[in-house]
C-alpha cells in the first residue's frame, strides 16, 4: 500500500493503528492476521478492519482497463547487404500485406506511411507518403470512386486525388520541396515576398468565410489595383530633385505630369537578408499612374496602376 496515495487523515489514522499494534507485540504480517476480525474491529475501529482484509487477500479492487496503444509498424534486418531493389520491393509489400490485414481487423485505414531504411554505412532515409484518400487496400486503385459531399462557393470536386499526388511528387522530385505548392504572401512589406507551403485540395471553411467578409466590407472602397511586371522593367530618365521629369522604357514613355512619394519601406535588418528601397507614384502626361523605384543607379518600374 503506498501511504503516500491516501488523504492524511487516512495516513494519521494508520499510523495511530501501527504504534498501537507494535505496543500489543504485533510486528509482522502473520501475527496481525491471526488476530479475530470483530474484536479487531471493536478495538480499533473500520480502517483497522480495512487493514485486516487488505493483508489476508479478501478485499476485492476493481481494475481499470487500460488500452496499450497501437503500433503499426513492421521491420526487418536482411542478413547481408542488397544491391537490387526486388529483396526491398518484396519485404515492403509484405510489410503492407500485414499492415492491411491488421487494420481492416479493427476497421482502421491509413492515410500515411513512413519508410525507414538504414543503410551499411549507417546513413538512414526517411520519407513520408501520403495517400490521397485513406484505405487500407494494398493495391492502389487508379480511380476511385469519391463519395458525394457538399462543396462550398470555394470548392471544385478532385476528379482522381490519386493522379495529383502521383502528378505532385514527381514535380517535387523535379523542381524541389521549395518550388512545388501554395504560395502564402509573409507578413512583410517587402514586395513579392511569398513562401510554398505544401499543396491542399479542399478550401477551409474559414477561409472561405473570411474571403467573403472580407469582400463584402470591400464592396464601397474605391481604389486601384497594380498590376505589377516581373520582371521589372528599367527605364532612364531625366532627373528633377532626384525624381525623373521625363521616364522612358520599353513600354512606357513619357514627361512625369505628378509624383507622390517617397515611400520608403524595409525589413530583416537583423539578418543577412536585410532591404530597404524608396518607391514612387509617378503619373505620366497621358494620365498613366505607374510604381518606380531606384535600384543603386538606375530606375525600375514596378508596375501600372489599373
Amino acid at each position: 500500500m503506498q501511504r503516500s496515495a491516501l488523504p492524511k487523515d487516512r495516513q494519521s489514522e494508520i499510523r495511530q493503528i501501527l504504534e498501537i499494534l507494535h505496543k500489543w507485540g504485533i510486528h509482522t504480517l502473520g501475527q496481525f492476521v491471526a488476530l479475530n476480525r470483530e474484536d479487531l474491529g471493536a478495538r480499533l475501529g473500520s480502517e483497522a478492519v480495512r487493514l485486516w482484509e487488505c493483508a489476508n487477500g479478501k478485499t476485492t479492487r476493481l481494475l481499470k482497463l487500460v488500452q496499450p496503444p497501437e503500433s503499426f509498424a513492421e521491420s526487418f534486418e536482411f542478413e547481408n547487404e542488397i544491391e537490387t531493389a526486388e529483396p526491398l520491393l518484396f519485404m515492403l509489400r509484405h510489410f503492407l500485406q500485414q499492415l492491411a490485414v491488421r487494420l481492416s481487423a479493427i476497421y482502421l485505414v491509413a492515410r500515411e506511411l513512413t519508410l525507414l531504411i538504414t543503410f551499411a554505412n549507417k546513413q538512414h532515409y526517411e520519407r513520408v507518403f501520403k495517400i490521397p484518400q485513406p484505405t487500407n487496400d494494398v493495391d492502389r486503385p487508379i480511380k476511385p470512386v469519391s463519395q458525394p459531399r457538399m462543396l462550398s462557393g470555394f470548392e471544385t470536386a478532385l476528379r482522381d486525388p490519386n493522379q495529383l499526388s502521383e502528378t505532385l511528387a514527381r514535380l517535387t522530385g523535379l523542381l524541389g520541396s521549395d518550388r512545388v505548392g501554395t504560395p502564402v504572401l509573409e507578413e512583410t512589406h517587402r514586395p513579392d515576398a511569398f513562401r510554398m507551403e505544401p499543396f491542399a485540395w479542399e478550401v477551409s471553411m474559414r477561409f472561405a468565410a473570411d474571403t467573403a467578409a472580407s469582400t463584402e466590407d470591400r464592396k464601397d472602397a474605391l481604389g486601384v489595383a497594380l498590376r505589377r511586371f516581373r520582371p521589372t522593367e528599367s527605364a532612364s530618365g531625366f532627373l528633377s530633385e532626384n525624381i525623373p521629369a521625363h521616364l522612358r522604357s520599353a513600354n512606357l514613355s513619357g514627361k512625369i505630369a505628378d509624383q507622390r512619394g517617397p515611400y520608403f519601406a524595409s525589413g530583416n535588418w537583423w539578418d543577412e537578408k536585410s532591404w530597404k528601397r524608396a518607391e514612387w507614384d509617378l503619373q505620366l502626361e497621358d494620365g498613366v499612374v505607374v510604381r518606380c523605384h531606384q535600384s543603386e543607379e538606375q530606375w525600375e518600374v514596378d508596375g501600372v496602376y489599373d
